[in-house]
């Protein structure tokens, strides 16, 4: 597995708990840090760590926006109602699509779909290409390529 789908893996499980524990209760950092120490093997994550915390930390840091795009993508559904890990794929990904420019939207969309595939029912695999679908039809840039000035931000200069 590459060291960039374990860290998505590893950042909705992040979300995922954190939104199970009703909408991130104390900052990303310290509640990464937590999360990180109950992982039983971290060695063998060591890796992914950092694209793990700097996804988990622009989500939560871009919720808003996030959801709003969610929701404007998933007409005939209550937001509060799509599955808790079905939603925080799609936030995960939406997040990728908006605000990382240093990933192509294509790889944000297929990660998403492989971790619906993986993590949720027969079913979300396809509601989430579908939704994803959606929201990348407002972006302006390639869809298979980076953006070429594109950098990842600097999520773990201690913001909250």
């Amino acid at each position: 597995m590459g060291t960039r789908h374990e860290s998505r893996e590893l950042a909705l499980q992040f979300l995922y708990q954190q939104d199970a524990q009703s909408k991130y209760p104390m900052p990303v950092p310290q509640a990464f840090e937590a999360f990180w120490n109950l992982q039983e093997d971290k060695e063998a994550h060591a890796a992914s760590r950092q694209f793990a915390a700097d996804l988990a930390r622009g989500v939560v840091e871009h919720i808003e926006a996030v959801d709003a795009k969610i929701k404007a993508c998933t007409q005939n559904w209550e937001f509060h109602r799509i599955a808790v890990v079905d939603r925080n794929i799609l936030r995960l990904a939406v997040y990728e699509l908006l605000f990382r420019e240093d990933i192509p939207p294509v790889v944000s969309i297929n990660e998403a779909i492989e971790l619906a595939k993986k993590f949720s029912t027969e079913d979300s695999g396809r509601f989430v290409n579908g939704v994803l679908d959606r929201a990348k039809e407002s972006l302006s840039r390639p869809l298979r390529t980076s953006s070429p000035k594109a950098a990842p931000p600097n999520l773990s200069a201690g913001r909250t």
